[in-house]
């Protein structure tokens, strides 16, 4: 008679909750077996499987990307089915109205997070607070990328001819036309700020014979960006150095062409115009500037209680295009070409995520289980905001004028015409 009761008032519960709730259907699986779906008759795309008490709160009492988050984390809850179906349910939940009391706890809550991150690391985007925020996302073993990441090493949105590319092949693509939009020539100084694993000064060397030089905050990801430019025999033409983008000063305006790719979401706002600055005080007058970067809708929500920014990028704020390009002109630089690459990062991050759970065996070898499930929550979830329109990726073509002359074609043609190098040129 008691457990019927208690079926009949978690019914009347999920029922008030999800009132109004219209995306896929979906069930919830409590942790003593007791199921539930809003739609009666419609094949649920996944299962909730609600393990313990806390997690049936982090849903239904005071929901935040945080605990619901968290919950999946620490394995009190599951997703059974396609995880993509849960974005929509926890998308509803989060929007749903707060109480004032709700409100200024989680208020709260926030400035107590803050607080302890500035007495530990400093204050947001300084030289130390960001070496520990790239430290935190970028130096685990590169052998927890490697399997999911495929053979390009590549952790930036790749480029589709079509639908059907491999991961590898529209990485090698995407590489290919970074370089033809900077029309990219042999002999030219190249410079990538914040190369990764050096795959573009590895392309950039290898493919288009350039005199290559990457930076980054990762001590891991410098490590083994020089190992493979020493496997390619590209030491002669090639470089990595372990450098902060405001440390490049002695550099002088010396590079012909430079490319950003995925690293201005870590600059922060503030820092936007010192940043695009810093790129126009590098380029030779009627140089080019790439900058490829993740940017949010001027709609999307922007949310405090991020689970991104507490558990995958520390400080990692994403700004609009029109603030990225309105910094970027007042630095001095010309606008020559936008491109949106939402879609692409979609498919890239779905195979990204299929890639990681194949080969879960493997990296669970180099990082605990709590890392792995941070990982694949974080992966499904942004390719569900690239595929709603939150976010974008655009890759903004940039040049610094020479007395007005910017040394491009008047036309782009040679973009698309030119096939991409058969091979990767060490990537």
């Amino acid at each position: 008679m008691k457990f019927s009761l208690l079926q009949s008032q978690r019914a009347k519960v999920l029922t008030a909750l999800f009132r109004d709730y219209e995306g896929p259907a979906f069930a919830i699986r409590m942790w003593d077996g007791w199921q539930w779906t809003p739609m009666p008759g419609a094949g649920p795309a996944c299962t909730i499987a609600i393990e313990t008490p806390k997690a049936l709160a982090a849903l239904a009492a005071e929901p935040n990307e945080i605990t619901m988050g968290e919950a999946f984390i620490h394995r009190e809850l599951e997703i059974e089915g396609d995880i993509f179906a849960l974005f929509p349910v926890a998308e509803y939940l989060l929007n749903r109205p707060r109480s004032r009391k709700q409100q200024l706890v989680e208020t709260l809550v926030r400035t107590v997070a803050g607080a302890g991150r500035w007495f530990k690391h400093g204050l947001r985007h300084s030289m130390a607070r960001d070496r520990s925020s790239i430290s935190y996302h970028y130096d685990q073993p590169v052998e927890f990328f490697r399997p999911w990441l495929g053979e390009s090493l590549v952790y930036s949105c790749a480029y589709f001819r079509s639908a059907n590319d491999s991961l590898d092949l529209a990485q090698v693509q995407k590489l290919a036309m970074i370089c033809r939009k900077l029309r990219l020539q042999p002999g030219e100084r190249f410079l990538d700020i914040g190369c990764g694993w050096g795959s573009l000064v590895l392309y950039a060397a290898g493919s288009c014979r350039a005199r290559a030089l990457g930076i980054t905050l990762s001590k891991e990801q410098a490590k083994v960006a020089k190992h493979r430019i020493e496997e390619a025999g590209l030491s002669g033409s090639c470089a990595v150095e372990l450098r902060d983008y405001r440390h490049c000063g002695n550099l002088g305006d010396s590079f012909d062409k430079i490319a950003s790719v995925g690293m201005y979401e870590h600059v922060g706002l503030k820092n936007l115009s010192r940043y695009f600055s810093i790129a126009h005080g590098l380029l030779k007058p009627g140089g080019v500037l790439l900058n490829h970067g993740i940017a949010r809708a001027p709609g999307s929500a922007v949310r405090q209680d991020s689970f991104i920014d507490r558990y995958v990028f520390p400080d990692g704020k994403l700004v609009t295009l029109t603030q990225a390009i309105q910094a970027a002109e007042s630095a001095g630089l010309e606008v020559r070409d936008v491109e949106n690459l939402r879609e692409h990062y979609d498919l890239t991050l779905r195979r990204w995520l299929n890639g990681l759970q194949q080969n879960a065996g493997k990296v669970l070898a180099y990082v605990p289980e709590q890392t792995y499930r941070i990982w694949i929550l974080y992966l499904a979830g942004s390719a569900a905001a690239f595929s709603r329109g939150d976010i974008a990726v655009y890759q903004v073509l940039l040049s610094r004028p020479d007395r007005g002359k910017s040394r491009l074609p008047l036309v782009r043609e040679d973009w698309y015409s030119t096939p991409p190098a058969a091979q990767a040129g060490g990537n």
